[in-house]
């Protein structure tokens, strides 16, 4: 596969993990590690499946997979946590999925993405190992899938650049029945040590900016698990419907007008056609309740997501933290995906010091990034855990709580 192999990264203890618990389950060495890392989006939600730009950045949290290449199509996955268990199945054209939340549905929609695609019959053995925290909005889940993905393309010989790779596992993600856009898997896989990444789509690319030296980002869980499953999947999706539904009402009637082409469909053309301030004005008049907030949400949003570019590039941490705050008040009020912890996270974050905060992922739970200067780090931790964490009686001397993001290298494959 053509896929970075030296040893971009330093060797890390789980992979160390990973290999030992490999021989201990199959009596022989791995040949290849492959190793994902979870994100952070720092801003631009729950608007990259709109193919509006966003920027995240790859976190030094992680999944390793170490593997062998099997002589049959069978893929055996265990895990080093004995929370999930063994998942084994044999690679088709169509690959029957587990029950809806399972977590073998990610380690199945690689392999039936690439069957779908390619000339797949290799499977491997492999065992897992994280240490990105479960269910707390950092992308765990498409880490999974990356690495997955990763294994069967080494093993089956398949060229395979950056880019395409990224939008084949997005595409593969959609088995699991979450209608997700694709900058989780796009940042993970090309992800640059101290840089955060400004994706576009429509074709996929990735700028990458230097992170300020001196701009630390803050990782804080809520407490709240958020599962891609049940409500949390239902909702999801159902934002994606109802932002669609309004985007389709204001295109008919901007058409109508004279003021874009009929045949501009995309949140994207429409607000380089019309500007932010006429389309807000034209929802405004034509929409209410429900349909207008989305709409809004997705149009400011993306303007946000431009000028925190600039900001970071300027090095304006307040401005780039005022506008995290901005990002987290449409996020709760006109997406209404935040809660009752995170919104409480968010202020604990801001008295705590910090410049800026907002929740990351798809809400309903999970976590929360801040911003804040190098020396502050400290007096900001301090904060939380007195003014959030110490009187839920959430244990802080775990680096589960809350962690300091650093800006990482996107996935490999280590070759032994």
């Amino acid at each position: 596969m053509n896929w970075p192999n030296p040893r971009q990264v330093d060797r890390s203890p789980l992979e160390l993990i990973s290999g030992d618990a490999f021989f201990k389950e199959f009596g022989v060495q791995p040949t290849h590690f492959a190793r994902a890392p979870g994100r952070v989006n720092l801003i631009g939600e729950h608007i990259d499946y709109h193919d509006l730009p966003v920027f995240p950045m790859a976190i030094q949290r992680q999944v390793y997979l170490a593997f062998r290449c099997r002589d049959d199509g069978f893929v055996r996955i265990r895990s080093v946590s004995e929370d999930f268990e063994e998942v084994e199945f044999e690679i088709g054209r169509e690959i029957t999925a587990n029950l809806q939340g399972h977590w073998g549905n990610y380690l199945k929609a690689p392999a039936n993405e690439l069957a779908r695609r390619f000339a797949v019959s290799h499977g491997f053995d492999g065992v897992l190992v994280s240490d990105i925290p479960i269910a707390a909005g950092l992308s765990s889940s498409s880490a999974l899938v990356n690495v997955v993905g990763l294994a069967l393309a080494e093993v089956n010989g398949l060229e395979l650049e950056t880019l395409p790779f990224a939008d084949m596992m997005a595409d593969a993600e959609r088995y699991t029945g979450t209608r997700g856009g694709g900058m989780d898997q796009a940042v993970s896989i090309g992800g640059q040590a101290r840089y955060a990444a400004q994706i576009e789509f429509g074709p996929l690319k990735i700028r990458h900016i230097l992170v300020p030296e001196k701009w630390r980002f803050v990782i804080a869980n809520s407490g709240v698990r958020v599962e891609k499953s049940g409500y949390a999947m239902s909702a999801y999706n159902a934002r994606r419907d109802e932002s669609e539904h309004a985007l389709r009402i204001i295109t008919k009637t901007a058409s109508e007008r004279g003021l874009i082409h009929s045949q501009v469909t995309g949140y994207r053309d429409v607000l380089e056609i019309l500007g932010e301030d006429i389309a807000i004005e034209i929802a405004e008049a034509e929409l209410e309740g429900t349909l207008l907030r989305r709409f809004r949400h997705v149009v400011t949003e993306a303007v946000r997501v431009g000028k925190a570019i600039g900001l970071m590039v300027s090095e304006d941490i307040q401005a780039f933290g005022s506008l995290m705050d901005a990002s987290h008040r449409s996020l709760r009020v006109d997406y209404e995906v935040s809660s009752v912890e995170l919104d409480e996270l968010v202020v604990a974050c801001r008295e705590a010091g910090a410049a800026g905060a907002r929740l990351t992922g798809a809400g309903f739970g999970g976590s929360v990034i801040m911003i804040t200067e190098q020396e502050k780090v400290d007096e900001v931790l301090e904060g939380l855990s007195q003014g959030y964490y110490g009187p839920r009686g959430i244990r802080t001397d775990t680096d589960q709580s809350h962690f300091v993001a650093k800006p990482s290298a996107g996935a490999s494959i280590i070759t032994l």
